[in-house]
């Protein structure tokens, strides 16, 4: 019980830092509304933001492991606020300046910062819980909270932005990139004067004999490698292209702010996803789950490329108004529903994908996990190649992209997780 009070603020600081991954990294899609408004920009180029955030992620994901082994959870997380107020204020600046490159530029430099937080998060509340369930309990907490934030974004930057996106430009979600500065500023004060337990830091470890295997040595891994980077992108590219849908008045038609409740929405039942993951995860495999997520989720994708965008419906979404928040109705084509609803199977497949993918990896989990980060790549490599579909044939035909990483995760899911490499020494 000391510890836990010890440990009280710099643990809510942890929550916090949980959730600007997700307030930061989700603010490159709707960015990319603003940002296709006011240079003209193209889907593909709206896109780049969440490309140049997740391109971070294949040069820290690795280096970014070893740098905590060897300055510790302190300075690392430290160092990764440093970069996300940076980033997030070179993306300000770039509404100063009407630079697109400066935009780029600052999603980059966030996309360290959120690659380094995924990094040092998770073990340091483990940590400051006390490992154990207590440690688990506080993961969870800050998982759910990543969600909220997730959801808050595109309720935001769709609320300052409105229905009409004409003459839309970055400075109007300026309020958004000051929130998230403040958070940044706020946390890294108070962690510089908190004292942090590293219990993790490597000082002259003995130097262990090289195993001629790796991680790389396991099919089912390699297989689950790039699982994790489709399921990323499929987790982005959903959303992020359904924003520009929606607010295109040529397409979906029904303005910035109903489209910022939609998909605030797709993130929202992201976090009910993850509770009912949560409440059955214990009687249900990883491979049962994700069997059901895949296929539930290839369908429903499915059903949003055949339906006719000219067939609408009212789904009750969460939303902002006057009095506060709460549910209402908006009217919205058929296949914004859809795609809405995948945001249920997307919520409990990572941690499905990377149990399999590590299931009998042994001494090779601690640097499978390292990989498993910088695959996060994905994230930013299909929204683009799906915005690209979107330029060329339509916002519905580029759902094809996720359809088919979707596909490929029910593959890996039914055949491609099985270790067929048994015969490797793994202690």
């Amino acid at each position: 019980m000391n510890q836990q009070k010890n440990y009280a603020l710099p643990i809510f600081m942890m929550f916090l830092l949980f959730g600007m991954i997700s307030f930061v990294t989700n603010l490159a899609a709707p960015m990319g509304v603003v940002v296709k408004e006011q240079f003209q920009a193209s889907n593909f180029l709206g896109m780049l933001g969440n490309f140049a955030n997740f391109l971070a992620y294949a040069f820290m994901g690795i280096p970014g492991g070893k740098l905590l082994e060897k300055v510790g959870y302190k300075k690392t997380a430290l160092l990764a606020i440093v970069l996300g107020f940076v980033g997030v204020g070179i993306q300000f600046f770039s509404g100063v300046a009407e630079s697109f490159f400066v935009y780029l530029l600052g999603a980059f430099v966030a996309g360290f910062s959120m690659c380094l937080l995924n990094i040092v998060v998770n073990p340091m509340l483990n940590t400051l819980g006390g490992a154990g369930k207590k440690g688990n309990q506080l993961i969870q907490v800050g998982a759910t909270f990543n969600s909220l934030m997730g959801t808050l974004v595109p309720l935001l930057v769709g609320m300052l932005v409105g229905e009409v996106t004409k003459d839309t430009a970055i400075k109007d979600v300026n309020p958004v990139m000051f929130i998230a500065m403040g958070i940044f500023a706020t946390v890294g004060l108070v962690l510089y004067f908190v004292n942090i337990p590293e219990p993790h830091m490597k000082e002259g470890e003995e130097v262990k004999e090289k195993s001629k295997y790796s991680a790389w040595s396991f099919r089912h891994f390699v297989l689950g490698a790039i699982a994790i980077g489709i399921y990323v992108g499929v987790e982005v590219g959903v959303p992020g292209t359904l924003f520009f849908f929606l607010s295109d008045a040529a397409a979906g038609g029904v303005g910035a702010a109903t489209a910022g409740t939609v998909v605030a929405t797709y993130w929202l039942l992201m976090l009910v996803g993850r509770f009912v993951g949560a409440s059955i995860g214990g009687k249900v495999s990883s491979k049962t789950m994700l069997i059901v997520a895949s296929a539930v989720g290839a369908v429903l994708a499915l059903m949003a490329i055949i339906s006719p965008t000219s067939t609408t419906v009212s789904i009750p979404v969460f939303q902002s108004t006057a009095s506060g928040l709460s549910f209402g109705l908006a009217n919205v084509p058929i296949n914004a529903m859809f795609l809405v609803l995948i945001g249920l199977c997307t919520s409990v497949m990572w941690g499905g994908i990377f149990n399999l993918a590590v299931e009998g990896l042994g001494r090779f989990t601690a640097a499978a996990s390292g990989i498993f980060m910088t695959m996060v790549v994905g994230g930013g490599i299909l929204p683009l190649i799906q915005n690209a579909v979107a330029d060329g044939m339509g916002y519905m035909v580029s759902y094809w992209v996720p359809f088919l990483g979707l596909v490929y995760l029910l593959y890996y899911s039914l055949i491609g997780s099985k270790n067929v490499n048994t015969d490797i020494p793994v202690e």
